[in-house]
């Protein structure tokens, strides 16, 4: 029998994923499925543990297929989603949207999918775009960009860190050869 994963995603607690929940059950049911439901319940803006839960298994091999209630409930942005379920369909794991009727495991889903990649590429072309020619326009009006700055830029800052850890070292590797240099002269 095939296992399959289900994934129901509510944006807030005050909402219900029953109607999610219930679809994905009673399409498992007709298909002859055995499942597993991952409901996301409190997720934050970046973090669907639930989901990272759910793809870990999948990549593990637990299930031959993702099933879910509609795509915006699996993924918050289309680049994500994309990339998602790409790397899903690259292991032979099927992707299945019910409400959109959509299974990319087929030949049909497949051209849904690279159809929805052109999109997704061109959203990020045109964000791009709109990014750099702000950055222009406000560079034209004498504005600055790029990141504010801070009260130490203008101080000059004092060696330390990594260049005086890499002078001990070889330091170190020239007294092993009998060769003893003070420490100042490694650090120029």
């Amino acid at each position: 029998m095939k296992k399959v994963a289900l994934y129901c995603r509510i944006s807030t607690d005050k909402q219900t994923n029953l109607n999610q929940k219930n679809r994905l059950i009673e399409y498992t049911t007709a298909q002859c499925l055995e499942y597993d439901l991952f409901e996301e319940v409190e997720s934050t803006r970046n973090k669907l543990l639930v989901r990272q839960e759910l793809l870990l298994r999948a990549r593990r091999g637990d299930y031959q297929a993702v099933v879910v209630y509609k795509l915006d409930r699996f993924s918050r942005s289309s680049t994500d989603l994309i990339l998602t379920v790409k790397e899903l369909l690259d292991k032979n794991i099927g992707f299945i949207s019910l409400t959109d009727n959509l299974d990319f495991s087929t030949a049909h889903g497949e051209l849904h999918f690279h159809i929805l990649s052109a999109f997704a590429q061109f959203e990020r072309s045109l964000i791009s775009e709109r990014t750099k020619l702000g950055i222009a326009r406000a560079k034209d009006q004498g504005k600055h960009t790029g990141r504010p700055p801070g009260k130490k830029d203008g101080v000059k800052r004092r060696r330390g860190g990594y260049l005086l850890r890499w002078a001990k070292v070889r330091q170190t590797d020239q007294e092993k050869n009998g060769i003893y240099k003070p420490l100042e002269d490694f650090l120029g």
